[in-house]
């Protein structure tokens, strides 16, 4: 399966990066800048899941005007 990582809004980057730190250290998963190997599978799902998670609630606040 080829990945294509490539952001759609580069300059998402930053805010993106702010709320996976964020949401680790919510879930209490030691997270840090660069390689993160020695996280489980279950900790990466997580942080990517509430990520998806807090960006549809966003869009839905938007969707909605508030």
């Amino acid at each position: 399966m080829a990945r294509n990582n490539k952001k759609l809004v580069p300059e998402a980057r930053q805010a993106l990066d702010n709320m996976k730190f964020e949401i680790a250290s919510q879930l209490g998963v030691n997270l840090k800048q660069g390689y993160n190997g020695d996280l489980t599978a279950k900790e990466a799902g997580y942080i990517g899941g509430y990520m998806v998670k807090r960006m549809i609630e966003q869009a839905e606040r938007q969707l909605s005007g508030r």
